[in-house]
């Protein structure tokens, strides 16, 4: 008799946060991002608000930018935390958002394709087709509640306190 079934291997931790793999990262954005800098000390980040950037860093890392949102990870079929700091990625999310034939990139799918490791890292963003957000992924997104403003205050975000919720962009998108 064995331990472990035929074939089995361990799952890996898909986690509550998504992060950019090699390749192509698919997403859909479910929440208006939150903004502002992130710095760390000790290995714990530390986020403040866009109108409260600190004077100088907290460790040794430069203080960093950050946009973080609700997204539903394709990869994982998970409603996740993403947070951005890498600017190339921000500047070409943005461009899409004023860019009158696109526009708010809560109506699409996005795919970030990233390539090379450390400073060589190259990130690509492009934009799928627009498509209203199916049911599947609207009814996993309700099933799990975020407050993405904890994270300006070290709390956990899926810990929801006196009913704090990030709202859902889907709830007020016309289709």
């Amino acid at each position: 008799m064995d331990f472990l079934p035929a074939n089995y291997e361990t799952p890996q931790g898909a986690g509550s946060y998504m992060k950019f793999q090699q390749g192509d990262n698919k997403f859909r954005i479910l929440s208006k991002p939150i903004i502002g800098w992130l710095d760390w000390k000790d290995k714990v980040p530390y986020r403040f608000g866009f109108k409260n950037k600190p004077e100088k860093p907290l460790g040794d890392q430069p203080i960093r930018h950050f946009w973080a949102m609700i997204v539903f990870d394709y990869s994982d079929q998970a409603v996740k935390i993403l947070e951005i700091t890498q600017s190339t990625i921000q500047k070409s999310i943005e461009h899409l958002a004023k860019d009158e034939d696109w526009g708010s990139p809560h109506e699409y799918d996005l795919k970030v394709n990233k390539t090379g490791q450390d400073k060589s890292t190259e990130y690509k963003v492009n934009p799928s087709p627009k498509k209203p957000v199916s049911d599947e992924i609207k009814a996993a997104a309700l099933a799990k509640p975020i407050n993405l403003e904890a994270l300006y205050k070290g709390a956990d975000p899926f810990q929801i306190v006196n009913g704090e919720q990030t709202a859902l962009i889907f709830q007020d998108l016309p289709f």
